[in-house]
């Protein structure tokens, strides 16, 4: 398994889950690729210190590496957790292009030297267009095995409707996440089921506060990335890592019965009026390392905009990105 770069705070946090069995499994060894920039090898060596020190009995092996030919050889999963952030005064198409050229050279190593059946997942910002990127740039990889993380967002609108009923997170499920991992995202509650203290009821009934619903919890989970930053004075690193660890491990073991997630995947011929050629998060069911977008729901007038606001924001940014693609 590939992990770039991996000396951020979200890899840093990530690894020692990996490691131990928590994403492919308690009896699952594990070759850990560790891909970073030349002058960063002297810390990687640093983490691979660290691991060795955990003394993980499924770590067999942990490759650290600045060269792309050993990092991405036959894959049989990454996580592209990097991007070059929003600098102040940087304009949002130049923050695109330097992203274009970061996730067309990831995206071409996938291609030449990782497994047909690698299964990859992009972390690093902008998410959703990083990920069309990097899929493009490898064709021969179905479209399907790319995916972009949206779980994170998945996790704190089940989080803040667990905490306002007050009940445990594991008492909500099927929130969904549509569309982009930005502050136009749609956090929607109107499908989700709550157990309440032992009585199973929908998202809204046990909430019992539309107006909240539709306002301060959109805002809040939109809105949450920046909150942390303003907090923490740094990202989110220890959620992040928590939501890698979620995807990966349903993507590898599939969902449970009755449950969705929401995942950023590619869009092609959806029953809900989504623009083709995105990567756009929907809610699916996972089984056999293969997902499927959970059809059927209904969408009112309310949900709908939101869709449909978030999917122009991600056609913007595709158009954008496919104009540096070639050049």
């Amino acid at each position: 398994m590939l992990l770039t770069p991996v000396t951020g705070q979200i890899a840093y946090s990530l690894l020692y889950s990996i490691a131990k069995g928590d994403v492919f499994g308690k009896d699952q060894p594990i070759i850990l690729v560790l891909l970073d920039i030349t002058p960063m090898l002297p810390v990687l060596d640093g983490v691979v210190m660290e691991l060795q020190d955990c003394a993980l009995p499924l770590l067999r092996e942990v490759i650290p590496t600045d060269k792309v030919e050993v990092g991405f050889k036959d894959l049989d999963a990454a996580i592209l957790v990097g991007s070059m952030p929003r600098k102040e005064g940087m304009e949002r198409k130049d923050l695109l292009k330097a992203n274009v050229a970061i996730f067309k050279t990831q995206g071409e190593a996938l291609e030449k030297y990782a497994k047909k059946t690698v299964k990859v997942l992009v972390v690093g910002n902008p998410a959703n267009t990083n990920c069309l990127i990097a899929s493009k740039s490898a064709p021969s990889i179905p479209k399907e095995n790319f995916s972009c993380l949206t779980r994170l967002d998945h996790n704190r609108a089940r989080s803040q409707v667990a905490i306002r009923v007050g009940v445990p997170s594991d008492s909500v499920k099927n929130v969904i996440i549509w569309g982009n991992h930005s502050s136009t995202q749609y956090p929607d509650v109107h499908h989700a089921i709550v157990n309440n203290h032992g009585k199973e009821m929908s998202g809204f009934d046990a909430v019992n506060d539309e107006s909240w619903l539709k306002g301060d919890f959109i805002t809040t989970v939109q809105q949450r990335g920046a909150a942390v930053i303003k907090a923490r004075k740094l990202s989110s690193a220890m959620s992040a890592a928590k939501a890698i660890c979620d995807h990966m491990r349903d993507i590898w073991f599939g969902t449970p019965d009755g449950e969705w997630v929401s995942m950023g995947i590619y869009s092609t011929g959806n029953s809900y009026g989504v623009p083709d050629d995105l990567m756009y998060s929907f809610p699916v069911m996972i089984k056999n390392k293969t997902w499927k977008v959970v059809d059927g729901l209904s969408i009112n007038d309310f949900s709908r905009g939101k869709m449909d606001g978030t999917a122009a924001e991600l056609v913007e940014e595709r158009d954008t990105a496919l104009t540096f693609l070639g050049a």
